[in-house]
């Protein structure tokens, strides 16, 4: 069985999600999108939103209104949930109606749901739509009744997400990251819309396409990765599909764990390089990231989203960034951006354990964050605590 070990796996994966080169030279937008799979969509804009972060990291000349023309203007991306609201490639479309059909019948068998039919029905709110033009939730203004809990919404809310779930509404564009709804003839292309394909197609074709960005994974990592297909389908999927390849990674405590890999996974081996010492502020949101077992499996690296966790519980702080250096994860960082008053905030900054603050380490740190605060379109970095 072929054998990856630990660096050879950290450079596959970092590689294989666009953060082992030097982030510059041209910008193929389409292209990043397209090889990420997806870029999670995050309301916070704590310094800038993590769609913007995610895709600028991959590449310094991205700048925040690029994926917004992206989406509104040009067609060339499509927004849905994978295990979050995600932006997608438009080609994807096709092998995305298991997931309008899968998140369509769960959020329409929900009691809340059927409530808020009965106080504002789905074909009113697309008639308005179709008369008017896309509409965001604020043109319609229903209310909560009865006693209201803490993650209740307003009936239409509740029916026009049933309806984007249901793939029967589509986000038009977004207008200071207020989404805009709008049928699906009018957004997307009738060639995507038309083109079928049937289950098993599509399951195997997420499976595939998951494995092939993992570079190699479980399949509760495959499964995972989209979050469109369910335990037992991916499962299925792994016995069935010939040409994949065992193979035993090993993570950083020096066990091996059996996974599979795409059929190209030698000659991705033959190929794969040191990442870039340049060091890089990763978002929370990242998709290196995101998944927190493989995250601990093959870096060691602890890490959670504190943002949810009151302040008393956190270990570190509202918004902390992970920083990366070439295939190690180094450090961890809170910063804030006062895009008024233009500066960077540094509030808080570890180093993780056997890493030293060397003078040439915090020099390469300055100036992630300089080029992080020209992205935003600020003039200072101003270090609020100690570290500097």
């Amino acid at each position: 069985m072929l054998r990856i070990d630990n660096r050879q796996a950290r450079w596959l994966w970092l590689q294989s999600q666009g953060l082992s080169k030097t982030p510059t030279g041209p910008l193929d937008l389409p292209e990043t999108i397209r090889s990420l799979g997806y870029v999670q969509l995050d309301t916070i804009q704590n310094v800038t939103r993590a769609h913007h972060h995610i895709l600028w990291s991959r590449n310094q000349h991205y700048r925040e209104p690029m994926l917004d023309r992206m989406l509104g203007e040009d067609r060339v991306v499509f927004e849905h949930f994978t295990h979050d609201a995600s932006i997608l490639p438009i080609e994807f479309y096709p092998m995305w109606q298991r997931q309008f059909r899968r998140l369509g019948d769960k959020v329409a068998g929900h009691a809340s749901f059927k409530k808020a039919v009965r106080e504002i029905g789905a074909e009113e709110i697309k008639a308005r739509i179709a008369a008017e033009g896309p509409l965001s939730t604020q043109a319609f203004n229903t209310k909560v009744t009865g006693k209201k809990q803490m993650w209740d919404r307003p009936p239409h809310k509740r029916v026009m997400d049933q309806l984007w779930y249901a793939g029967e509404l589509a986000t038009s564009h977004r207008h200071n990251f207020t989404k805009y709804y709008d049928i699906r003839e009018r957004v997307i292309p009738s060639h995507y819309r038309v083109t079928v394909h049937d289950d098993a197609d599509q399951i195997d074709w997420l499976c595939r396409n998951a494995l092939d960005r993992l570079a190699f994974g479980s399949p509760g990592e495959i499964q995972r990765f989209w979050g469109a297909v369910d335990a037992k389908e991916t499962r299925l999927w792994a016995q069935s599909a010939t040409n994949n390849v065992p193979v035993e990674v090993e993570n950083y405590e020096g066990q091996w764990l059996k996974m599979l890999a795409p059929p190209d996974i030698e000659t991705r081996l033959s190929n794969t390089y040191q990442p870039t010492a340049r060091l890089r502020i990763v978002n929370p949101f990242d998709p290196v990231v995101r998944d927190r077992n493989r995250l601990l499996a093959l870096f060691g690296f602890h890490y959670r989203n504190e943002m949810f966790v009151s302040a008393a519980q956190r270990q570190w702080g509202y918004y902390v960034y992970p920083i990366l250096e070439r295939d190690r994860f180094v450090g961890r960082i809170e910063i804030k951006a006062d895009r008024s008053a233009g500066h960077l905030r540094v509030t808080q900054y570890w180093s993780e354990p056997g890493v030293r603050r060397s003078v040439a380490r915090q020099n390469k740190l300055a100036a992630e964050l300089a080029r992080l605060a020209r992205l935003i379109g600020v003039r200072n970095v101003l270090w609020e605590c100690a570290g500097n």
